[in-house]
């Protein structure tokens, strides 16, 4: 199968357009220039074509507000405004003004496929060739280049067959470097940031100030190559003035808000023209040019809706919990533990408490009896066999939590994600679409174990499953619904390593280190062929690190199997199964009434709905119920005879805020008060004179 792409979805048109607005007034053509590298023994003779910005600052500025306007965002104040996160006092021409601009889209709604098709359009409007695609981590990496290669003939019909040279960077073949820098055509280069934010001349510093611990080498890009003449080669990148994407900026970066970070330092040595910054989660939203936010991508049914099977034992809560976080022997010997916790009115709440020799975890859980004789005798901080020992004799470790879930609770997850696949697959095998379930969890020896002899076992997991799958598809219900054999339908995904006996095994790592990079191999850059019928897979069980930059669009059950609760967030796992699904001819399939992703949780529907919601209120800065000052921008007042209707804009929308929050129907923060009640008898709204006609129209 080839996966299709649609090309007329109105919100990606919108994100784009925010982007290449910005440079209305740029010359449109072809503006590359040819670039020098000059030594101290005159010019280079290695030749460059880069971007140059020929319209002003001011008329950036300018172009900036008008976008903001008209996707009703707050205006920001200036180019290089404090409020952004720039430096205060900030001179234009100084190495740290580099313009950036941010746009937020859902996970699933196609955030690479926007920027990868906004590269394209500022390159047929003004003729921008350099193109530099920073990314966090292996897996995204992969994701991205996966991603160009499945859009590459979508591309080329869109633009005509434009050419482009898209590469992962590779410091074993600087050459790709050079001819990045030489080319006249569409230059796209994806690089991951670990590999060039070391640098020599910081290196020198750290050590010359004995201010930082041992950093190993300067990276491969950023020391002088004889083969380059001697050049470095991030020079050649330098010179071209490159358009710097950021694939999740604040992974990218870290959090700059309290200051430049060592990685945010590395994005402006590659000296760039500007930097667009793609995530869903932004830190630091500088210049905000288009936003497509959770609530409004589950409104315009781009996502998956979200179902929760909840997976519990009985009175737990009655039972002690005892979960392992760390250790820290800086300022003296403690440990973070999580404990269920008594709260008001009776609830009982899991909450980490921090801990030393001689505490009484009654205490810690506000007189929890089932906590009573638990005191810390000892707290061991060795690494690789941390662990807190009672003075009632039980021992926690990282590894293992003591009480809560147990492995009856994921035998039951277990079962309960084999059979709401097997309810899908019977539902949507008649319609083409192949169902995926993905797993999660924490310790490859659970799922599959790697014998020293080369000989390998199934791990308690993995039998479970094998168990489940055989017991459910026997059953009458089922008989049918799927004819392949157990062996066939899963499959683990981790990261190899050689056993003593010369033999594969897999090893839980990170997801960020050169080890990871086998562990991609079908579900990243394969994944049409993932996505056919043909394929027998369709049960995938992965380390936790699969989370960031992985998803399918076929996922539609996902179900965390974690010895202790998963410390990962919930938008990271849900994020990698609300892609909407495809048929077998590769075609997006947008029926609500199927795209529906089950989340099978060992926790109460409540508790996970409840933490859900205060992710989504953390990472995007809102809150549920309250009305932002730019809520008003985009409604549309009645126009006069003759003249076209236009969106009232951000100064009407605050003018409107203003009144609505004297009024008393809005507090300060924007949060609705009992004086707004449309359900009370005769309720008429109050609002300016000037927007009365608006009032009546339904959208207000």
């Amino acid at each position: 199968m080839k996966l299709k792409f649609d090309a007329a979805l109105d919100y990606q048109h919108q994100a784009i357009d925010a982007v290449a607005s910005l440079f209305d007034g740029q010359p449109i053509g072809n503006n590359a220039f040819s670039v020098a590298l000059q030594t101290d023994a005159g010019l280079f003779r290695e030749l460059g074509v880069g971007n140059e910005l020929r319209i002003t600052p001011g008329e950036l500025l300018a172009n900036l507000h008008a976008v903001q306007e008209r996707d009703g965002l707050p205006k920001s104040a200036a180019l290089f405004d404090a409020a952004c996160g720039y430096p205060a006092g900030l001179q234009p021409d100084a190495p740290e003004a580099v313009p950036h601009f941010s746009i937020e889209m859902e996970t699933g709604t196609g955030k690479t496929y926007v920027y990868l098709r906004t590269i394209f359009e500022l390159n047929r409007l003004y003729g921008f060739t350099k193109f530099v695609i920073v990314v966090p981590s292996i897996p995204i990496r992969e994701g991205v280049l996966t991603s160009v290669q499945l859009m590459r003939e979508h591309f080329a019909a869109l633009y005509n067959n434009a050419a482009s040279d898209c590469f992962v960077y590779d410091s074993r073949q600087l050459g790709r470097v050079r001819q990045f820098a030489t080319g006249n055509t569409l230059q796209i280069m994806i690089i991951n940031i670990q590999s060039f934010v070391k640098d020599v001349q910081e290196l020198a510093d750290d050590a010359e100030s004995g201010q930082s611990r041992r950093r190993g080498a300067a990276n491969v890009i950023n020391v002088e190559q004889d083969r380059l003449s001697g050049r470095r080669p991030i020079e050649f990148i330098q010179a071209t003035r490159p358009i710097v994407i950021l694939d999740e900026p604040q992974s990218v970066e870290g959090d700059t808000r309290e200051g430049m970070t060592k990685s945010h330092q590395a994005i402006l040595r590659l000296n760039p023209l500007c930097t667009l910054r793609y995530s869903a989660t932004h830190k630091n939203p500088y210049h905000l040019l288009y936003k497509l936010g959770p609530v409004e991508a589950y409104d315009l049914r781009l996502v998956k809706r979200i179902e929760v099977a909840s997976v519990q034992t009985e009175d737990t809560a009655n039972d002690a919990f005892v979960q392992l976080e760390k250790v820290d022997n800086r300022n003296g010997i403690k440990a973070k533990l999580k404990i269920n916790v008594a709260g008001r009115n009776a609830t009982v709440r899991q909450k980490s408490v921090t801990v030393k020799a001689g505490d009484q975890l009654f205490v810690k859980s506000n007189n929890r009896q089932e906590y009573d004789g638990w005191i810390v005798r000892d707290i061991c901080c060795e690494v690789g066999n941390e662990y807190v020992e009672f003075t009632n004799g039980r021992m926690v470790t990282l590894a293992q939590p003591l009480g809560g879930m147990t492995d009856d609770v994921m035998r039951a997850q277990m079962r309960e994600t084999v059979e709401r696949y097997l309810q899908k697959e019977k539902v949507l095998k008649t319609r083409g679409l192949k169902v995926l379930s993905l797993f999660f969890i924490d310790r490859v020896s659970n799922y599959r174990v790697y014998h020293d002899d080369g000989s390998t076992s199934l791990g308690k997991i993995g039998r479970w499953f094998e168990e489940a799958y055989r017991e459910l598809t026997a059953k009458p219900l089922y008989r049918g619904v799927i004819d392949l054999s157990v062996e066939q339908v899963h499959g683990g995904y981790f990261s190899k390593d050689k056993s003593r006996a010369g033999k594969d095994r897999f090893k839980d790592t990170s997801g960020k280190t050169q080890e990871d990079e086998d562990t991609y191999a079908l579900i990243m850059r394969e994944k049409e062929r993932l996505l056919s019928p043909e394929e027998p897979l369709r049960f995938i069980f992965s380390h936790s690190a699969l989370r960031e930059g992985w998803d399918n669009p076929n996922v539609f059950q996902i179900c965390t199997l974690n010895e202790s609760k998963s410390a990962d967030r919930k938008r990271q796992e849900i994020g990698r199964g609300l892609r909407l699904p495809v048929n077998k001819d590769g075609e997006r399939v947008r029926d609500a009434d199927i795209n529906i992703l089950t989340v099978v949780a060992n926790e109460a529907y409540e508790e996970f709905a409840r933490t859900l919601q205060t992710e989504y209120e953390e990472d995007y800065g809102i809150r549920f119920g309250k009305v932002p000052r730019e809520a008003f921008t985009k409604l549309v007042a009645p126009a006069a005879p003759g003249e076209a209707a236009r969106a009232i804009g951000t100064e009407a929308s605050l003018r409107i805020w203003d009144h609505l929050q004297a009024k008393g129907y809005l507090n300060p923060e924007g949060e609705l008060q009992p004086a707004f009640d449309p359900r009370q008898r005769g309720f008429v709204l109050d609002v300016p004179s000037e927007f009365a006609e608006l009032a009546q129209l339904p959208h207000f």
